[in-house]
């Protein structure tokens, strides 16, 4: 099989198109490098530097590799950020998104993983999370991810383009061998913040809020390793040639750690204290988002190898220490 992936530079995708590759797929990567790395890219994985917006160098691309799907990653992903700047994320989250589409139907690609977010949620009613809870995204970045999943929605029913649409929730950890990890300039998660308290001496993590109804009063999330990620990708694009239909999944371990059980998981991990101050709560911010994700599990026949909290942490150790 042919894969093209946007934005196979990034941290989720450089480890999909790792594996794509173990496998024997062919795989060319499409990237602006905006928050990529070019090193991620390893061959025989085949590099092109190009932005979505320019739709006739994707095209060209689209020419050349003949993909028989296309896993996209390529968006911007910045909660925050969304909010002080929606222009920027809808212009490249929804309208270059539009551009992808429409040269995949001119060049007659018909196959379509998408990375979507538990975002679209928003303050869920129930905890675990369902693919069918309702659907009210509190940042403009998770109103650019439910839209676009409505616009494949349309597209697959008008143009024959299917798709299939991963609702994950926490990206942790790292590759097995500490040779990719999570790199992201700035950096706004948990997990690598956390560690960073560790091997910077100047740096304390900033926990958002312990007055929540929790087993601690802090936040409590759902992590997924990232080789589990790439693994539901594969497996996505196996379902959409076996089935030829369009589908959702959410994706996560089904386990909730709290912010502080975070804390202590890394601080075993390195033998070491985690530098960290209380601080208010964050607007949004639930107490608690577990995924539901007996869907995946059922149709998909997914299932989490690497993402209990010891290996998550560890994997994600080894690589942050490894490259400092």
């Amino acid at each position: 099989m042919n894969v093209l992936v946007t934005g196979g530079a990034g941290y989720i995708g450089s480890h999909t198109v790792s594996e794509l590759v173990k496998l024997g797929h062919g795989v060319t990567v499409y990237d602006n490098l905006i928050y990529g790395h070019k090193e991620n890219v390893k061959e025989p994985a085949f590099f092109i530097q190009g932005d979505l917006n320019d739709k006739e160098k994707l095209s060209s691309v689209l020419q050349r590799s003949k993909p028989d799907a296309m896993i996209h990653f390529a968006a911007f992903a910045y909660v925050g950020e969304s909010v002080k700047d929606p222009a920027k994320y809808y212009s490249n989250n929804i309208s270059s998104g539009i551009t992808l589409l429409n040269c995949m139907k001119e060049n007659n690609v018909k196959n379509m993983v998408f990375s979507s977010s538990c975002a679209i949620f928003g303050q869920p009613e129930k905890v675990p999370i369902s693919e069918n809870e309702r659907k009210n995204p509190l940042s403009p970045y998770g109103k650019t991810k439910l839209m676009f999943e409505n616009i494949l929605e349309d597209y697959s029913r008008a143009y024959g383009i299917n798709s299939v649409c991963l609702r994950y929730f926490n990206a942790a950890g790292a590759s097995l061998d500490g040779s990719n990890g999570e790199d992201h300039d700035p950096e706004t998660h948990l997990i690598p913040l956390t560690i960073k308290a560790v091997l910077d001496p100047k740096f304390f993590l900033t926990v958002f809020g312990n007055d929540y109804n929790t087993k601690d009063g802090t936040c409590i999330r759902d992590y997924v390793h990232v080789l589990d990620l790439a693994d539901a990708h594969i497996r996505s694009l196996d379902y959409l040639f076996k089935n030829r239909i369009s589908n959702n999944f959410n994706l996560g371990s089904e386990k909730g750690y709290s912010v502080m059980e975070i804390i202590k998981e890394v601080e075993r991990a390195s033998g070491r204290k985690v530098k960290y101050n209380f601080g208010e709560r964050r607007d949004g911010d639930p107490a608690a988002l577990i995924a539901d994700s007996s869907k995946i599990k059922s149709d998909l026949g997914w299932k989490p190898k690497h993402s209990d909290l010891e290996m998550i942490i560890k994997t994600a150790w080894k690589w942050h220490s490894n490259s400092k």
